[in-house]
């Protein structure tokens, strides 16, 4: 069965705040942990009025002082607005505070509109420096040569590990050249998904990290007690994500009866394919559009992102995805009881 986890925007919610939505992530994160799920990760995003987490690795931070067990991260971290160095500084500090338990998603886009990424990196090149970036962070994040006249303190020797993130052939290319695992983003850029697992599997070569590839799927799950109610939670993101398209970014808004009496036709169809990898309504359902994704993709894990206007409703949603993965594990555990019998 693959792994399963959580990706976390922190969303800032109509009507909360971002103090809120900063205290309702540590509440989703220990009831993670509590639940089985492998990894939480915390998305670094700019200039975004629904998302508190643009101080990411503060916030991975928080997460980490407040669980015991659960591996905690970036999903990701948009290196082309960081020094490599000061990215290895920062995570280095978090490994060196929490040994094992700390991971580094990289992203190559900004995360953000072109006014901000000017205002974060103010010297904008057209070069990309990506790849580059990767492996020198790597490098920080390594055993130092003994002549390496800059070093990453804390950082040299935790070897915090590397994922490559990406919605294009681009990531999984370079994932698979450096033979690193590999998160797609197919949870609101789906459209390039066949082809970069295909990319990404065909190209891999094995390196120190990985002999194998290791695939991340990313999925939106709206749990709830049954089809109406997901579909109903899920209209939140739907309609966030059409006033985004429209240039109108905003918080989370509150979740509608009828998405359709909302949003432009035209617009619900853009959205309704951007959002396409998800899965919503009761378990079964939940269970069911799981087993399709994993039959069809078979990602070695699943990373699931919920943008639920409700807390509580929020929480439910991945009790839900936590026992459609139970589901989906009992009959290799069956298996298993069976070989060994």
């Amino acid at each position: 069965m693959p792994r399963f986890s959580v990706l976390d925007l922190s969303p800032v919610s109509e009507g909360g705040s971002a103090a809120t939505s900063l205290s309702n992530t540590v509440a989703l994160a220990r009831h993670a942990e509590a639940l089985g799920f492998t990894r939480y990760w915390l998305a670094e995003h700019h200039n975004m009025p629904g998302i508190a987490s643009a101080a990411t690795s503060v916030v991975i931070g928080q997460v980490l002082a407040h669980t015991d067990r659960i591996r905690v991260g970036a999903g990701g971290i948009m290196l082309p607005n960081h020094a490599p160095l000061v990215i290895a500084e920062q995570f280095g500090t978090l490994a060196t505070m929490y040994p094992d338990r700390v991971d580094l998603g990289l992203g190559r886009a900004p995360g953000t509109d072109g006014r901000t990424a000017w205002a974060l990196r103010r010297n904008m090149s057209q070069q990309d420096d990506f790849p580059r970036d990767v492996v020198e962070l790597m490098g920080f994040l390594g055993d130092p040569a003994p002549d390496q006249p800059v070093r990453a303190f804390p950082g040299a020797g935790t070897r915090v590990p590397v994922y490559i993130l990406g919605s294009s052939l681009y990531g999984a290319e370079l994932a698979a050249q450096l033979g690193l695992p590999y998160a797609f983003a197919s949870h609101f850029a789906p459209a390039a998904l066949d082809s970069a697992v295909q990319v990404y599997r065909q190209h891999f070569k094995p390196s120190a990290v990985l002999d194998a590839p290791y695939f991340m799927l990313a999925v939106n799950v709206f749990g709830a007690e049954d089809e109406a109610t997901g579909r109903y939670l899920k209209s939140s993101m739907q309609l966030g994500f059409a006033r985004l398209r429209s240039g109108q970014p905003g918080p989370l808004p509150r979740p509608v009866d009828n998405i359709a009496d909302h949003v432009d036709p035209a617009m619900l169809r853009m959205v309704d394919q951007a959002l396409s990898v998800s899965v919503s309504g009761p378990v079964d359902s939940v269970h069911r559009g799981i087993t399709e994704l994993i039959d069809r993709y078979a990602p070695d894990e699943i990373i699931f992102n919920g943008q639920i206007h409700d807390h509580a409703a929020r929480l439910r949603s991945f009790e839900i995805a936590a026992e459609a993965m139970g589901r989906i594990a009992e009959p290799q555990s069956k298996t298993r009881e069976r070989t060994h019998t």
